[in-house]
């Protein structure tokens, strides 16, 4: 029997032959599982990144589980984003037909300063209040998700929400 001498996969070498032996499997896998419109591809490509960015706690022996579950649940994620926004797009109002031209520009206007407003927030302001807000997350989903504590994730949005409302006094009846 062969015994590991590695603790972990960060070393080069290791990690290189790893993503060689797995990632044409791994991609085989998500692609007959969840077929091709996810991008399967790309998810190999995340999931190795996780692996990299974990590897001092992942040990060789424990790496291919490790790499399939994270690409398997990056696919999970993909297929609920996909699932909100099908949701989003049958439950939008089909037209504003009844509203004034002059209502239309100022939605417009309105929705350009709020664009504007979200991408000058930090960017970890910016992730964690779209996690919420337009992803629907909990604070401890995306303190999972950041590998932040809760308590971190409840700062950051109510940070950026007091940033937006002092930006756009509109945003402040919401």
């Amino acid at each position: 029997m062969k015994k590991d001498i590695h603790k972990n996969i960060c070393e080069e070498i290791l990690f290189s032959n790893f993503y060689k032996k797995y990632a044409k499997d791994l991609y085989t896998f998500l692609y007959y599982k969840f077929g091709e419109q996810l991008n399967p591809k790309d998810k190999v490509q995340e999931a190795f990144i996780k692996v990299w960015e974990n590897c001092k706690k992942i040990t060789p022996d424990k790496a291919k589980s490790y790499v399939f579950t994270v690409g398997h649940n990056l696919m999970l994620n993909e297929v609920k984003h996909q699932k909100i926004v099908l949701k989003f797009q049958k439950d939008k109002p089909k037209s504003h037909t009844n509203e004034s031209p002059e209502f239309l520009m100022e939605e417009s206007e309105y929705l350009q300063r709020l664009q504007k407003a979200i991408s000058r927030l930090t960017e970890a302001q910016r992730v964690a209040f779209l996690l919420n807000r337009i992803e629907g997350k909990k604070h401890k989903e995306i303190a999972q998700m950041l590998d932040i504590s809760t308590k971190a994730v409840e700062k950051r949005i109510y940070g950026a929400l007091h940033k937006l409302r002092k930006e756009i006094e509109e945003l402040k009846s919401i």
